[in-house]
């Protein structure tokens, strides 16, 4: 009774502890699962315009993209899809509203019109699209609540309708949104005739090139300051993502010495017979080796990670480490274990035969329907096209012309050279239809099915007789063995313990391994040599992750790497190390300039030529449109300021891209002024329209509040 009446006495203090604690959980939670305080939410993938994308709804749409793409687009690459998706439709709906732009309920029943006009489905008994018909429809897939109706070759439920006609809408909105852009954009006659001339005024030139390399590089310091200042004044240029840079070493799981050995001994056991005692029987019992093996195809077939191949090969399409002693064998010598690709492999030559590199035959198709390009005009079940065929060959060995029964042939290609066809083996022939020709006599002919029917075949000649092998390989995939895996396993797991408390780049050097550089941006998933790699990316990029940590990963079909964060780059400016990549050689060819513009005493282009030990080059028929300068390459700013001068006047140092320019104009050919700039207007509207739906969006984009939260949300 006493601890109760305590109780009671601190009861607030009692509610308070409590309600202290839920409030910690409550903020943990709100810590673990949000972003509340830096102004996002893990289930926003992003905010468009004030306007979430959920992040269930996004994964479901990334999913369903990467389901019908077959598996050509990775999970990235179908986050991206969809994410610029959604980022053109939200944008674009944000200037719609702003215009007052949509679609009304009269709009939106002609839209429907123009949409199934030719669907039975709406159209009355004299084929007339009838609104009635439509409305019933939609009214009768409303009340079957998520069931489905036939439409055309199509099922489609009320939700499926439902985002179809928003669909249409929407692009009909888009469609007049960009044709009122379009019909204000117009093109003026001065600016048609600045085309025309642009192209038509040509100047002819005389000048001088001093270029850059006259200068030396020691001659010129560029330092830091000035990297800065130039950055400062690009900035542009030099906005640069959020990126990281990291360091990794590689473990991989390959076979080792040991495990070649074990494989190509396991091979050579196989040639044996060997005993083997049977459980059901209680014997021991004798298993046939491949020295004595009477069904090659199934002893090959059951030891062998490559199936039987039943053919003559040629040199060609023999393995290239082997062809040369392959054909040099005698049936039932073996050669091997050898190397080839990914396998260890043993050969045993089984027949080995003369065959033709090249043959010569004519054919009757009969296709059938399903048949490799069968059109409508097919008819005939594979049943009856053999039926066909079989006549045709009956009277062939009857007595029957070839050529008396090529009418009868589909094939209007052969048909057009009395059926004939003369082919080498490599060419890209149906498989059965080459066996056929290659693998038979001349003058045999006979019925072969092949994916485009059935042929009727005669040899009719064959050419450049070689020997070829039928081999019998067995053939052992080289994999690593569990001894392998754990060994990889181990030397991985014992450098990254001594990483933790060493240095990285020495313990890697140490043990032979090769320190490999990689850098990537937020959204990127590739790392080279290893495909795929979005873990890596998301462990680099996490807010938990900091310069210095490290990690292993296992990486399919490959094995391990361990990764280090060797530097974080955040969203902004390059840093001046980054940017004086492509800083650095501007710069000091801009200080290269004064230098050389201060050494240009002259003022003729012949006087200068001179002082620099060249002669003067020339250029003729240069347009504003194209600022290649003949001997110099594209130099816009010569150009330009040689139209700029008067004929017979010569230019102030120039700097252009290559060095310093002086140039004099030697002949300037006007152009005739044309009566009538129309064609020319109307050429500049339609690029200028073509060109506006793009430039628009990157307009509205550039201008839109876009918060991404993807490399936070979506994995």
């Amino acid at each position: 009774m006493a601890v109760l009446n305590k109780i009671r006495q601190r009861s607030l203090i009692l509610i308070f502890v409590i309600a202290m604690a839920l409030f910690a959980f409550v903020i943990g939670d709100l810590f673990k699962n949000s972003s509340v305080f830096s102004g996002g939410s893990q289930d926003v993938v992003a905010t468009i315009n004030g306007q979430d994308i959920n992040r269930t709804e996004f994964q479901q749409k990334v999913k369903s993209y990467q389901d019908a793409s077959g598996g050509r687009q990775t999970s990235t690459q179908s986050m991206n899809t969809i994410y610029n998706q959604e980022l053109r439709k939200i944008v674009l709906q944000s200037e719609f509203d702003k215009l007052g732009l949509s679609v009304e309920k009269d709009e939106m029943r002609d839209l429907l019109k123009t949409s199934f006009s030719s669907y039975p489905e709406f159209q009355d008994e004299n084929g007339n699209f009838d609104v009635n018909r439509l409305n019933a429809f939609i009214s009768n897939l409303r009340d079957l609540k998520g069931e489905t109706a036939p439409l055309g070759n199509f099922l489609v439920n009320y939700d499926s309708w439902t985002n179809n006609e928003q669909s249409i809408a929407a692009n009909s909105v888009q469609q007049t949104y960009y044709n009122m852009i379009k019909a204000g954009i117009s093109t003026t006659i001065a600016e048609a005739e600045a085309d025309y001339f642009g192209d038509a005024r040509t100047v002819d030139v005389r000048y001088v090139q001093v270029p850059y390399t006259s200068i030396a590089d020691s001659l010129v310091n560029v330092t830091k300051s000035d990297i800065q200042a130039y950055i400062k004044n690009h900035k542009d240029a030099y906005e640069a993502e959020a990126s990281r840079e990291v360091v990794y070493v590689e473990f991989k799981e390959v076979a080792s010495k040991a495990d070649e050995d074990k494989i190509k001994a396991d091979l050579l056991k196989l040639k044996a017979d060997r005993p083997e005692y049977n459980e059901s029987s209680k014997n021991t019992e004798t298993i046939l080796g491949f020295d004595s093996a009477t069904d090659v195809e199934e002893f090959v077939n059951t030891n062998s990670d490559i199936k039987y191949n039943d053919a003559f090969l040629r040199a060609a399409e023999l393995p290239a480490v082997a062809k040369d002693t392959l054909l040099k064998l005698n049936v039932g010598d073996y050669y091997g274990p050898y190397k080839d690709g990914e396998y260890y492999k043993l050969s045993k030559v089984i027949a080995t035969k003369q065959l033709p590199d090249s043959v010569k035959v004519r054919h009757i198709l009969i296709p059938n329907i399903g048949g490799q390009r069968a059109d409508a005009s097919v008819t005939k079940t594979p049943e009856e096209a053999k039926k066909t065929a079989d006549s045709i060959l009956a009277k062939i060995k009857s007595g029957t012309k070839f050529l008396d029964l090529l009418e009868l042939s589909s094939d209007k290609v052969s048909n057009e050279k009395d059926g004939e066809i003369e082919f080498d083996y490599r060419a890209g022939m149906a498989p059965e239809f080459k066996a056929y020709a290659f693998d038979n006599n001349v003058g045999d002919v006979d019925v072969v099915q092949t994916s485009f029917g059935y042929h009727v075949i005669e040899v009719l000649d064959q050419k450049s007789f070689n020997k070829t092998v039928k081999i019998a390989t067995i053939a052992d995939k080289i994999e690593p063995s569990d001894a392998t895996l754990q060994d990889v396993f181990n030397k991985m797991s014992k450098f990254e313990i001594a990483a933790k408390g060493g240095d990285f780049n020495a313990l890697a050097k140490e043990r032979d391994l090769t320190v490999k550089p990689i850098s990537f941006k937020a959204l990127d998933e590739n790392i080279p040599g290893l495909g795929s790699q979005r873990e890596v990316v998301r462990w680099a990029f996490d807010d938990d992750t900091e310069t210095g940590d490290f990690k292993n990963f296992a990486i399919s079909n490959f094995g391990f790497i361990v990764a280090k964060v060797v530097e974080k780059k955040e969203k902004g400016l390059m840093s001046t190390e980054d940017a004086s990549i492509t800083a650095l050689p501007i710069i000091k060819n801009e200080k290269k300039a004064k230098l050389i513009r201060e050494k240009i005493k002259s003022t003729t282009v012949a006087d200068i030529a001179k002082n620099q030990g060249q002669s003067p080059r020339t250029a003729a028929a240069i347009t504003l449109k194209n600022t290649t300068l003949s001997g110099a390459g594209v130099e816009p700013k010569v150009v330009g300021a040689a139209f700029g001068l008067a004929e017979g006047a010569t230019s102030k140092p120039i700097d252009g891209e290559k060095g310093v320019y002086v140039v004099e104009v030697t002949k300037i050919t006007e152009a005739t002024k044309l009566d009538n700039y129309s064609a020319i207007m109307n050429r500049l509207n339609n690029e200028r329209r073509a060109a506006a739906q793009t430039a628009v969006f990157k307009a509205l984009e550039k201008s839109a509040e876009i918060e991404d939260n993807r490399v936070k949300t979506v994995y």
